[in-house]
């Protein structure tokens, strides 16, 4: 796994998530239609606001009825969370036929997590004991919405890439989310992305100045911009 400094994890703590997905956009290494998630995960907890980690990666079957789940890939999640470097993100997705009815986890998966390094959870499908996560404290929620019961509880595999919201995530990636969404990129690219990130704030800052500027034109926007 590349290195990705604490140093490097904190700056990208303080940039939001729409200035990161510009960011990777400029490193032009896939389309700008791909790598963020769509609207339906939604930020669950946004008081908690920017939440950056690396990708711990499952595949639940909570809606997959008539199955006795394994425990094993369960203690391999586990035990995955617990060797990743921190801080680690669960990225779960539920290969059952009914996402809106499922669940990864309630309060006490979350309490585990965050013994183990976990900062939070991406997921398909949905969570449960909302009250109970969000008394943990710092423990970031992005899935479909709530569900009281959990399900077919269980997983069907740990470690191997998964698919969220059309996104292929590996175990590994970055996983920066805020309350607009959440984006995932390789580590490689952590460098470059916070690099990027910088030059933007500081193009932003100059042209939302001239924005509210008292001599504000469509003229001088457009000579600004090149156009």
């Amino acid at each position: 796994m590349p290195t990705v400094t604490p140093e490097q994890i904190e700056l990208l703590r303080r940039i939001d998530t729409p200035t990161v997905c510009n960011a990777v956009e400029k490193l032009d290494i896939r389309p700008p239609t791909d790598g963020h998630l769509g609207a339906e995960v939604r930020c669950l907890l946004p008081e908690l606001g920017i939440m950056v980690g690396y990708a711990v990666t499952a595949r639940f079957g909570s809606t997959v009825r008539g199955v006795q789940h394994s425990m094993e890939p369960y203690w391999r999640m586990w035990d995955n969370l617990e060797a990743s470097p921190q801080p680690g993100v669960l990225v779960t997705e539920e290969v059952g036929p009914d996402p809106g009815r499922g669940c990864i986890l309630g309060d006490g998966m979350a309490t585990v997590a965050r013994r183990l390094g976990g900062i939070g959870v991406v997921s398909n499908t949905a969570v449960r004991d909302i009250a109970g996560i969000r008394a943990l404290g710092g423990f970031h929620v992005f899935g479909l919405g709530l569900v009281p019961s959990h399900g077919n509880f269980g997983l069907v595999d740990a470690g191997t890439s998964v698919t969220v919201s059309g996104v292929s995530v590996a175990p590994g990636d970055i996983v920066h989310g805020d309350e607009n969404g959440v984006v995932v990129f390789p580590a490689a690219h952590v460098a470059d992305v916070i690099r990027l990130a910088h030059e933007i704030i500081a193009f932003e800052a100059d042209i939302f100045g001239y924005f509210r500027a008292p001599d504000f034109s469509l003229a001088g926007l457009k000579r600004r911009l090149g156009a």
